[in-house]
């Protein structure tokens, strides 16, 4: 068994040093923003679902910073700076040096939690930010979505999320969210579960798998800029 073990080891070695040209790979950064309603240093869902996403992201050789939404005073408006006291430039300027934008939310009446519309709502300003090309700031940039709760309602929240964040720029990868639900108007969270079932688990990786993987193509490849008049 342990030689076995060994030449799977060997080989999935061999496959990794194959698509990367023998080399490591590009080092990458992701901001995961976890929209939890919960303050810290309380347990979250959102926030374990969030930290499994980082362990994932760190086998592909990206570095996360994990941030609860909650914690900081992230002003209402749509501009990227709403004034004194506002916290949301800070935390843009760590998702502008940041390759990947991981949203963690939980389910709360079907809807993303407020803190994630919160988000996206302060996102909007982006749209009319370019970067010295004249290319919406945003773009070379991939977002992931993981999503949390004891009722229904997760693809619809996937679906949200998703929307708001590609209409700002962000590239989104194939099969790039994952979540788990609960049984309907049952109280069992995904923390309270013994383990991680096997479907999130793999979701999981795949997600974090193709996020990684389509980061590095636009590192390499950026969207061309508009053409000029």
């Amino acid at each position: 068994m342990a030689v076995a073990g060994d030449l799977l080891a060997t080989v999935a070695r061999v496959q990794r040093l194959a698509q990367t040209g023998g080399m490591t790979p590009t080092p990458l950064k992701a901001l995961i923003l976890v929209c939890t309603l919960t303050p810290s240093p309380k347990p979250s869902s959102s926030d374990l679902l969030a930290r499994q996403v980082a362990e994932e992201l760190k086998k592909h050789h990206v570095e996360s910073q994990l941030l609860r939404v909650v914690d900081h005073d992230v002003k209402p408006g749509v501009l990227t700076d709403m004034g004194p006291g506002d916290a949301w430039p800070q935390i843009r300027k760590t998702m502008l040096e940041s390759d990947i934008l991981v949203m963690a939310t939980p389910i709360w009446v079907g809807h993303p939690a407020s803190p994630a519309q919160r988000v996206l709502e302060r996102l909007d300003a982006e749209l009319s930010e370019t970067d010295e090309k004249g290319r919406p700031i945003l773009f070379d940039r991939v977002a992931l979505v993981a999503v949390v709760g004891n009722e229904d309602g997760a693809h619809h929240v996937v679906a949200e999320l998703s929307q708001g964040l590609a209409e700002v720029g962000f590239s989104l990868p194939a099969q790039g969210s994952t979540y788990w639900v609960g049984e309907a108007m049952h109280t069992v969270d995904y923390q309270d579960l013994e383990q991680t079932p096997e479907v999130t688990a793999n979701a999981t990786s795949i997600a974090v798998r193709n996020t990684a993987h389509l980061a590095r193509l636009l590192r390499q490849n950026p969207y061309p800029a508009p053409p000029q008049d």
